[in-house]
This record gives C-alpha cells, sequence and structure tokens, in this order.
C-alpha cells in the first residue's frame, strides 16, 4: 500500500503541469477590456475623448461599508494589474469608513487599449475628470508600482485635491534611461506580442521573493487570456506605449516638489526594474532597482515624508503581506 501511494504520488507530480497546461488551454479567451470577467464591485465607464477618439474609462467607486468617514481614497493600479486585485484593500478602507474609487487607466483592465500618445499627466487629468465627474474633491490617493509614478504626478499636478500620498513600491524612484538600454515602440510592441500565459507567469515570479503564491493566479490569468483573444494585437500595442511612457518620463526629478503629506510603504526585497531584460551589463543590473536605498533616498527629497519598510517582502505588499500594509495605510490616513 505505501509503494503504492508513493508511485500515485509520484504520476500525480508528473501530471500536475500536462492538468495546468490543460485547464489554461480551456480557459475562455477574454478580449481587450476583459469581457466576460467579473469584477468585485459595480464597474462603471466614464466617456472621454482623447486625440479625436470617443474612448470608455472603468472604474469601481465603492460606498463606505461601515459608518462614513466623510473621506475618499483613490487607489491607482500598477502597469501588470488591473484596479480588480485592489479588493481586500477596498473591503478593509470601506469598512473603515471610506468611499473608494478605482479606475483603470485607459489602456488597462476593462478600459479601452487606445492606440495614442500615453503621459502620466494625460492619465492624472483622466483621474481627476473622474473624480470632478463623481463630485469628490479631495482624495487620498494611492499608487502601487506605475500607480507610483501616476500618483505622483497627480498629486504635483492637483496638489489641491490630493488630501494625502501613498506610495506603495513605487516604480520611477531612479531614471530608467540612464540603465535600461533603449527600444523602440515597435521593438516593445513585438515582444509583448510573442507573450504567452508562461512568459507573463515567469515575470511575476519575480515579484514574490518567497514564493509565488497559488492565489496570485486569480489576477495573472485574465492576463494570459487576453493573449488568446484576436483582441489581443490592441493590448500588446498599449503594453508597449504605456512601457515608452514609463521609460520616458521619469518622476525621480521631482519628488522634492511634493507638497503634500506622504508615506512610502516598501517591501524590503522587491529589486523591480522595467526593462530590466534589456539590460546586458551585469554592474549596472547590479545597481538598479535596488528599493531599501531608493526608497530610503525618495523620503528624504519629500519633506516631512514618512516611510515604512517591510523587510523580506517584494513588489506587492498589499497582496504579499496585507495585514503589514493595512496597518500602515490606516495608520498614516488617520
Amino acid at each position: 500500500m505505501t509503494n503504492f501511494a508513493s508511485v500515485f504520488r509520484f504520476l500525480l507530480f508528473l501530471l500536475l503541469p500536462l492538468l495546468a497546461t490543460v485547464a489554461a488551454a480551456q480557459q475562455a479567451p477574454l478580449n481587450a477590456t476583459l469581457d466576460g470577467y467579473e469584477y468585485p464591485f459595480p464597474v462603471k465607464l466614464l466617456p472621454l475623448k482623447l486625440e479625436g477618439q470617443a474612448l470608455r474609462m472603468a472604474y469601481m467607486d465603492v460606498p463606505p461599508a461601515g459608518k462614513a468617514n466623510g473621506r475618499t481614497v483613490v487607489l491607482l493600479h500598477g502597469k501588470n494589474f488591473f484596479g480588480a486585485y485592489w479588493r481586500e484593500t477596498i473591503k478593509t478602507l470601506t469598512a473603515a469608513g471610506f468611499r473608494v474609487v478605482v479606475p483603470d487607466q485607459v489602456g488597462f483592465g476593462k478600459s479601452d487599449k487606445a492606440d495614442i500618445h500615453y503621459s502620466f499627466h494625460q492619465l492624472a487629468r483622466n483621474t481627476r475628470h473622474l473624480l470632478d465627474t463623481l463630485g469628490v474633491k479631495k482624495a487620498v490617493i494611492v499608487g502601487h508600482s506605475m500607480g507610483g509614478m501616476l500618483a505622483t504626478r497627480f498629486a504635483l499636478l492637483y496638489p489641491e485635491t490630493t488630501e494625502k500620498l501613498v506610495l506603495e513600491n513605487p516604480i520611477g524612484l531612479e531614471d530608467y534611461r540612464v540603465g535600461v538600454p533603449f527600444q523602440s515602440v515597435d521593438q516593445a510592441e513585438a515582444t509583448e506580442l510573442k507573450s504567452t500565459e508562461a512568459s507573463i507567469r515567469k515575470y511575476h515570479a519575480t515579484y514574490y521573493p518567497n514564493g509565488y503564491p497559488a492565489a496570485h493566479d486569480q489576477w495573472l490569468l485574465p492576463l494570459a487570456a487576453q493573449t488568446r483573444s484576436p483582441d489581443f494585437a490592441k493590448v500588446a500595442r498599449a503594453n508597449a506605449l504605456t512601457f515608452d511612457m514609463i521609460y520616458q518620463q521619469p518622476v525621480s526629478y521631482e519628488f522634492g516638489r511634493l507638497a503634500v503629506p506622504t508615506l512610502l510603504i516598501i517591501g524590503q526585497a522587491d529589486r523591480t526594474v522595467v526593462g530590466k531584460a534589456l539590460i546586458k551589463d551585469p554592474k549596472t543590473l547590479a545597481q538598479m532597482g535596488q528599493y531599501p536605498a531608493l526608497g530610503r533616498r525618495t523620503a528624504d527629497q519629500i519633506k516631512g515624508a514618512k516611510r515604512v519598510e517591510i523587510p523580506n517582502v517584494g513588489h506587492i505588499p498589499h497582496l504579499e503581506v496585507p495585514a503589514q500594509f493595512y496597518k500602515a495605510l490606516l495608520a498614516f490616513l488617520g
């Protein structure tokens, strides 16, 4: 019996990768706006007109679940994500009395994948227009990863609308143009078009220094499903254009201009560098993406900034160690 059990476990070990591949192949493709994929809260669409194109910006507007405190938090997603991955953060904030607004930026999630010139200035303006439409005059702006670059630009453009600023492992704490070789949008698009579930999984695994958690699949598989859709060319183009936006539009030289209360939450094991695969020089590679030093330097540049360092945590504290993230966030919001 013991031998049979051992053989069974061994065969199961061999079959699991095959079963996972079959399951992935059976998953229905998702189009450019993730139609058919349900977000944790109702999604609405804001009409926009950019560069002569009629576009739609998706967002969730979630009311307080507990006693309302009259305050609003805006959650800005990262580049390889979409608004739904804030689900548990939304629940925590609404339970504390906050109204929570979660946009999918144009080019991401359920928003249209426009072939336009992407800029953080324009994305910030779109976000401000959304808040104006919703009647929100002041909000706490929380940005993760690329959302941190956008949140910074928003706070610089609209300090009167920014009650407080929270940056969770933001990218853009350094100028990627200094160490990452340039690639054209066409080159980036060609790379994006080759994306598969395996390549996406390999990249997302770098976010977790302590091992990739199975629970992260819920945020990865929708992206993988898009690679199997006829719409994927639109997604790949938008991904390439937004990569170029990040590369060409650094905010790292402007942190000293921020004039709003700011908190940095930094997972200390994060080594994210946008365009890391393009770096061939080992010395340059070793010098970039050093989040402990980057977080300290950035906090020192922002007058009165607070910094929370979370040891042995990677790029997404709100998913990897949610309790520690919520504690830091709620303490800062007061």
